[in-house]
């Protein structure tokens, strides 16, 4: 056999004897929970994922349930996860499949990946593993894959390299069995092809991979380009009366959508819109995220204020008074949320 036809027999032989077989959206053939699990599984590794994973699919059992609750609710159960357009679009795509396909999913990967948040490679998961369907995926552990054995050079995000990893995807295919060579593909590229440190000794491909055999691991696959992150900054105030914290739902798009967050601006500018009267106030250490296309920096600003009822027009604003006490489950970024948990009890 010539490369290429070697390529699937290896690997389907491989993943029978080491590939992962006990994760927990394994074992099933119900497209929700392998779909929740590609989408959480998306710039999030197994060991993060799998808590979230469970503890979503005990408050959301199916789609039905997810598409009828509100959004606010949902990203409370992503909220540490990060990339939040994965909640928003899974909370869509749920009520989608409730209102145009009576609850269920579409049986063909291309039908499947006209849902939103997902493309074509998720798509064609979905449709292997719950419905047996012959397609090729392309994540990011695929194409380090690929580009390794096969010697492919050049980023990986280009058009035009990412037409020849599809069309390479393609051909390798195997006629049968494509439920343990999409999961095969996907656990070489986390287990054993790492991006850092390659277990090749191990690798079914050994012998037939092109960077093992030239020494070009840490070459392929090609890295981006590398450009400088534009920074940004923004002030932040906490206030707070001691016990409850004001926060404010962040828009639907942009970044932390849909979240709870910090009001932007300095006490003194957001007091009297927020009918506050400002006390003694102090800087707090700041605190940097990046983002994928910049970096943040954030300039907290601790204010007390006098104790404020939650009113109808707050809600109405997108503000709410948390109590210190909800802050570990409640919708806020992971670097706002570690901010405000390592806050002392404020003075009075």
């Amino acid at each position: 056999m010539n490369d290429l036809a070697t390529f699937a027999p290896r690997l389907i032989a491989w993943h029978s004897r080491h590939g992962r077989h006990d994760l927990p959206w394994q074992q099933t053939r119900d497209p929700y929970r392998i779909w929740l699990s590609e989408i959480m599984l998306q710039q999030t590794q197994v060991s993060t994922a799998t808590p979230y994973y469970l503890r979503f699919l005990e408050r959301f059992p199916d789609i039905a349930t997810l598409a009828a609750t509100a959004p606010p609710e949902v990203l409370e159960y992503w909220a540490g996860l990060g990339y939040y357009a994965r909640a928003r679009n899974l909370h869509r795509c749920a009520q989608i499949l409730v209102a145009e396909h009576g609850g269920s999913f579409p049986e063909s990967a291309e039908r499947i990946a006209e849902l939103p948040g997902i493309g074509r490679s998720t798509a064609a998961a979905i449709a292997a593993f719950a419905f047996g369907q012959r397609g090729a995926i392309l994540d990011g552990n695929v194409k380090r894959v690929l580009t390794r054995v096969f010697g492919i050079e050049g980023f990986p995000g280009k058009p035009a390299i990412e037409r020849t990893l599809w069309a390479l995807a393609e051909s390798l295919l195997p006629a049968d069995n494509i439920e343990s060579y999409t999961q095969g593909i996907m656990d070489l590229g986390a287990t054993l092809c790492t991006r850092g440190r390659p277990d090749c000794a191990n690798c079914p491909m050994r012998g037939l991979c092109i960077a093992e055999r030239d020494g070009r691991q840490a070459e392929l696959p090609t890295p981006k380009p590398a450009k400088p992150l534009p920074e940004r900054e923004s002030i932040v105030t906490v206030f707070t009366d001691g016990e409850r914290i004001l926060l404010e739902r962040r828009p639907e798009t942009g970044i932390w959508g849909g979240l709870l967050a910090l009001p932007e601006g300095t006490p003194e500018a957001l007091a009297p819109g927020l009918g506050l009267l400002p006390g003694a106030s102090e800087a707090l250490p700041e605190l940097k995220h990046t983002f994928t296309h910049f970096r943040l920096t954030l300039r907290p600003i601790r204010c007390a204020v006098k104790a404020s009822h939650h009113t109808a027009e707050d809600s109405a604003r997108g503000l709410l008074w948390l109590d210190r006490s909800q802050l570990r489950t409640a919708a806020l970024p992971a670097p706002i949320r570690k901010l405000l948990l390592a806050l002392p009890q404020a003075r009075r």
